[in-house]
């Protein structure tokens, strides 16, 4: 008996000791590397282990040691874009442990925000995505685009490993991709022609706060970590409003991927803190730039303005939010904000998931192609305020990004003009053509000195630039 058991020790040690090397999901087969850099791998071996990476495009094998816990990482130079499939050989101490297969190198793009990120192409309760059914039956048709997609994962402290693989669009897969990623990888895939790739990491109903670290949440005195930590937990399942937790939990674990930048689509959750909103955001932008690669390579942020909706009331919360995300955009390097304005219809009155999140990605990936891969001949800022001219009883509007003209002529909606009382009228507003403005008037306003343009939580613009890019909601009177 003794000797069974002994012999069966040393058969633990020695399979223990022949352990192959761990990886975190996000490093497996159908991954998509950033092309032209030293993208990480990185992930569990045998302490002090030497392991070696051998991909199919290196002459030889780039090698490191594992510490004495068994955490090891390398860069691997990555060679530029090409439609083709690649294979990795991971290997612990000159012994072959894992095959990565069908590797892709590409352009990686962090997804990141609340449900309106989150929204699978297979929609959510009573929430349809517009034409999913036909977007997924032609899924297929995207064989070089590949989504990460990243389980919400509530962590009070910092962790290292986080469930989501990379998966390949099909029929099965792509009902649970997050549409707005979908779209946004789909367009530059086709724009680009290289493999593409999405890490969609989104949780609905979060607020800003959740994605930051805590040791700068800390620093904000409206809000006690602990306390909202202890309430926020219910079972098992966290509440969306807790703060940190989703940046430990989720972003933290996923820091060492190499990265080409970032999207972001949030700020519902966050409605009635515009004061805060802007430097908070930057906040995540700074930690999160830091994390991925150092603050040096200020990689793109570009954000989602949130949605008309009705759910919020009459009162001005939600476009003060807007207001205050396109503040953060001044305020943040690299950043831009795609405007969505006009992608609401009358009846998704109090619904906060508009289904149009095809043109959502779409905006994201021209803001994308124009600012960050050079296609200058893509246009992706809407119209905005400039300023404007009092002239009698009209209000003369010029906007920036409009140098071709605006449209429609005429039956334009969503303007409002008040005199010194700051009582806002509904007002009647045209295209003067000849400046490229528009102007504004209301016969209830014999002396005007405000304009607001869609300033409300629901109010559907239709006044665009010449390629279909809604003008800002905005207001002169600060």
């Amino acid at each position: 008996m003794k000797r069974n058991l002994s012999l069966l020790l040393l058969l633990a040690l020695w399979c223990t000791a022949q352990a192959a090397i761990k990886l975190p999901e996000i490093i497996g087969n159908d991954m998509v590397l950033q092309q032209r850099t030293q993208a990480r791998l990185w992930g569990k071996a045998n302490a002090d282990a030497t392991v070696s990476a051998d991909a199919d495009w290196l002459g030889q094998p780039v090698t490191t040691q594992a510490d004495k816990d068994g955490n090891w990482s390398l860069l691997l130079p990555t060679p530029a874009a090409a439609k083709q499939e690649h294979s990795i050989v991971l290997s612990e101490n000159g012994e072959r442990q894992t095959v990565l297969e069908r590797v892709l190198i590409g352009e990686v793009w962090f997804a990141s925000g609340q449900s309106n990120m989150e929204m699978p192409v297979n929609g959510f309760w009573n929430c349809p995505v517009e034409n999913s059914n036909e977007v997924i039956a032609t899924a297929r048709d995207n064989r070089w685009l590949r989504v990460a997609q990243i389980k919400q994962n509530g962590q009070t402290k910092p962790v290292e490993e986080v469930p989501g693989m990379w998966l390949v669009p099909s029929p099965d897969t792509t009902p649970w991709m997050s549409a707005t990623g979908f779209f946004f990888g789909q367009m530059l895939q086709r724009v680009l022609d290289i493999p593409i790739g999405v890490i969609a990491c989104a949780w609905g109903g979060s607020k800003v706060e959740g994605w930051v670290p805590e040791e700068i949440v800390k620093t904000y005195n409206d809000i006690d970590i602990a306390k909202e930590q202890k309430e926020g937990l219910k079972g098992t399942r966290w509440h969306y409003y807790t703060p940190v937790i989703m940046y430990n939990g989720m972003v933290h674990p996923l820091r060492h991927y190499t990265i080409r930048g970032f999207i972001w689509y949030q700020g519902e959750s966050n409605v009635g803190k515009e004061e805060t909103y802007a430097q908070r955001l930057k906040d995540m932008v700074d930690a999160w730039r830091k994390d991925f690669g150092g603050t040096a390579q200020q990689l793109p942020f570009y954000q989602v303005e949130i949605a008309p909706y009705g759910g919020y009331g009459e009162w001005l919360s939600s476009a003060l939010l807007r207001e205050a995300q396109h503040n953060a955009a001044q305020l943040i390097e690299n950043c831009g904000i795609v405007s969505t304005n006009d992608l609401v219809k009358p009846y998704e009155f109090n619904q906060i998931h508009p289904a149009q999140k095809r043109e959502v990605g779409n905006r994201l990936a021209y803001m994308a192609l124009n600012r960050t891969y050079g296609y200058k001949g893509i246009a992706c800022e809407s119209p905005e305020y400039d300023h404007m001219q009092i002239n009698g009883n009209q209000v003369e509007v010029f906007f920036k990004h409009a140098e071709d003209g605006l449209s429609p002529w005429q039956d334009i909606e969503g303007f409002e003009i008040a005199g010194a009382d700051g009582v806002f009228k509904t007002a009647k507003a045209t295209l003067n053509s000849d400046h490229k403005s528009i102007m504004v008037s209301s016969s209830e306003v014999p002396d005007p000195v405000a304009v607001r343009y869609c300033f409300k939580s629901f109010q559907i613009g239709n006044l665009k630039n010449m390629r279909g890019l809604p003008v800002v909601p905005f207001r002169t009177d600060k």
